[in-house]
């Protein structure tokens, strides 16, 4: 048997939910993942209100020595334009502007919003417009490559 490259553990790391690595940390340090930071919570910004059963939470894991900032949880919001949804926890860096895809509530077709976090921490929904407002985000799968 081959052992993994390097590219194919980064494709196997950005498909990995991030509740996998919180169901089983002993079997994800056992294939080569480590949780770098643990689950902290993000801070809301605006009118943002947290999901009460998912507030929210973001994480750093290294795979193949590569970092993956990992989101889940979801609030409810009112987007009409690009906006801050919150920082994140102090102490998980961010090198460079990292993106990803998170699902919205459905409207005119549109189930899907970009999610950025900038250099300052700063987490971004954008998307939303005044013909399709954005009533609500989930940040679970939320994973993408920091180094």
């Amino acid at each position: 048997m081959r052992s993994p490259t390097r590219r194919t553990l980064l494709t196997a790391a950005a498909a990995l939910p991030a509740v996998t690595l919180a169901a089983a940390p002993a079997t994800a340090a056992a294939s080569g993942v480590e949780v770098v930071s643990p689950w902290k919570p993000i801070t809301l910004t605006g009118a943002a209100k947290p999901f009460a059963d998912a507030p929210p939470q973001a994480r750093v894991v290294r795979v193949a020595g590569t970092d993956f900032l990992q989101l889940r949880g979801g609030a409810h919001v009112s987007y009409t334009s690009d906006s801050p949804l919150g920082t994140l926890p102090a102490g998980l860096p961010v090198p460079k502007l990292t993106r990803g895809l998170c699902p919205r509530n459905n409207h005119n077709g549109l189930s899907v919003c970009r999610v950025e976090a900038d250099i300052r921490g700063t987490l971004i929904v954008l998307g939303g417009t005044s013909a399709s407002t954005i009533t609500w985000v989930r940040l679970d799968g939320f994973s993408s490559v920091l180094s």
